[in-house]
């Protein structure tokens, strides 16, 4: 919690910097199905009033994050902060014809990247094989492979992720003090932004499949969605 008292003492100057599934938004059966509650968003209204930035970053579409959260003002980076990189527009065909050569559902198709789901899928076992088998010819095509919270997640191999967006939503901003809150893999890279700088604090959102080194890592860890969003509350 002293970390925490030291994001309070000068919001101004500080960043509230947000995962969105399983972070803001509750995990759902159906990505789809997502969304921000109305209690989180009147927390992140309240915060935009006080703080330097409040922003999200999402594996999900820019134009999707930004509906998900549903606020103007708060900054969206979609695509494991792929938006912000160069070069990522050549690997969309390449993408494509990657999805066009994989029969799976279900999938999400991000332009940027691709999600292959097995969450509701009868053997999750049988159907976390299937998709190494994906994820390795992926691999050997020169995409980037890494697995998450019950989905495969397909990559342009470039120098962009939660990490490189919190980095340069500080640097616009002109900010050198920030908190991020994650539920997942992806999230750890953003840990290693926040690392660098001289006040930060990393939120772990816990969870039964959430990675061992996000709680390892945290400065804070919270249950789930529901109580981050009473420790925003807090600040």
């Amino acid at each position: 919690m002293d970390a925490l008292a030291r994001i309070r003492e000068a919001p101004a100057q500080t960043a509230i910097i947000l995962d969105v599934d399983g972070t803001l938004a509750p995990i759902v059966e159906r990505p789809e199905d997502a969304g921000v509650p109305e209690e989180t968003r009147d927390v992140l209204r309240s915060l935009l009033a006080r703080y330097g930035l409040v922003a999200a970053v999402t594996g999900r579409p820019g134009a999707v994050g930004r509906d998900l959260v549903g606020i103007d003002g708060v900054a969206v980076v979609g695509n494991h902060g792929l938006d912000l990189a160069g070069g990522a527009d050549e690997w969309r065909a390449r993408l494509s014809a990657f999805a066009g050569t994989v029969e799976w559902q279900p999938v999400e198709d991000k332009g940027l990247s691709l999600s292959y789901h097995y969450r509701t899928h009868e053997d999750p076992d049988a159907a976390r094989a299937a998709l190494e088998a994906v994820a390795e010819r992926a691999r050997a095509e020169g995409l980037h492979a890494r697995f998450g919270r019950m989905v495969l997640e397909l990559l342009p191999p470039l120098e962009a992720n939660k990490g490189t967006a919190v980095r340069v939503l500080l640097a616009s901003a002109g900010l050198e003090r920030a908190l991020f809150a994650g539920d997942d893999t992806t999230d750890l890279d953003a840990f290693d932004a926040i690392d660098e700088l001289a006040v930060g604090v990393k939120v772990a959102v816990d969870s039964a499949e959430a990675p061992l080194a996000l709680r390892e890592r945290a400065d804070v860890v919270v249950p789930g969605p529901a109580e981050l969003v009473e420790l925003l509350r807090t600040l």
